[in-house]
Formats: structure tokens, C-alpha cells, sequence
């Protein structure tokens, strides 16, 4: 005798927005010269209870200082995220150029071969042929 359905609650769960896609925080500027005095301001052991509360990390706080000592604020108002590229676009694309023109030779030198062959084939069997008759 087969069991008798029974009722399951629904178990699907709807998800939160704002948590399916989460982006980089940007900080502002003011932010950064505001979290960098309070930095400089803090006691031994103070720092690491500033960076919990603004859940920062001392990377940051290093590379903000680092680029304020370089180039002053206008290098704090916008921090690329990744490492800068080594090479610009129209280098990769000349490279890519550069490859594919060293394949397509390599494939016309294969081709001119073939054809090398082909004629040193042909000759032979023309002799061959005028050979046998008399």
C-alpha cells in the first residue's frame, strides 16, 4: 500500500536584491583624507579597532597614503581596481597581427612545398612515361 501524500512546506527562498550582485565600494576623496587623519591620530593599537569599524583593511590604508605621498589628492580621487595593463590595446592587436601573419607563412611555405612535391612528381612520371616509349 503506497504511503499517503503528505504536505511539505515550501522551501524555496526568494533572494535579497541587493545581495545577487554586489559591487566594489568607491570611496570618495573626503573619505580618504578623513580615514587617513583619523589613522595618523590613533594610538598604538587603536588602528585595528578604525579599520573594523569602517571594515577597511590596512592594504588600503597603505596604498592611500602611498599615492598621497606620490601625487597628492587628485591621485586619491579615483583608484583604478587590478593592476595597471602592461601593454596598450593597439600592442596586443599588433602582436595578434604579428602572430597570425608568422602562421599564414608558415602556411604558404607548407603550401609552396606541397607544390614543390607535386611538380617534381609530375616530371618524374613525364619521364617515365616518354622513357617506355620507343
Amino acid at each position: 500500500m503506497p504511503k499517503p501524500p503528505t504536505e511539505l512546506p515550501d522551501h524555496q527562498v526568494t533572494p535579497n536584491p541587493k545581495l545577487e550582485k554586489r559591487t566594489r565600494r568607491q570611496f570618495s576623496t573626503e573619505y580618504k583624507l578623513r580615514i587617513l587623519a583619523e589613522a595618523d591620530a590613533c594610538q598604538h593599537g587603536e588602528l585595528g579597532q578604525l579599520l573594523r569599524r569602517e571594515k577597511l583593511y590596512n592594504s588600503q590604508l597603505t596604498t592611500w597614503r602611498k599615492e598621497l605621498a606620490e601625487s597628492g589628492v587628485e591621485k586619491l580621487h579615483k583608484t583604478a581596481p587590478g593592476p595597471t595593463p602592461s601593454k596598450t590595446p593597439e600592442q596586443k592587436r599588433i602582436e595578434a597581427l604579428e602572430r597570425e601573419n608568422a602562421r599564414l607563412q608558415q602556411r604558404l611555405s607548407t603550401a609552396e612545398d606541397c607544390l614543390s612535391l607535386q611538380k617534381k612528381a609530375l616530371s618524374m612520371l613525364d619521364r617515365l612515361n616518354n622513357g617506355s616509349k620507343p
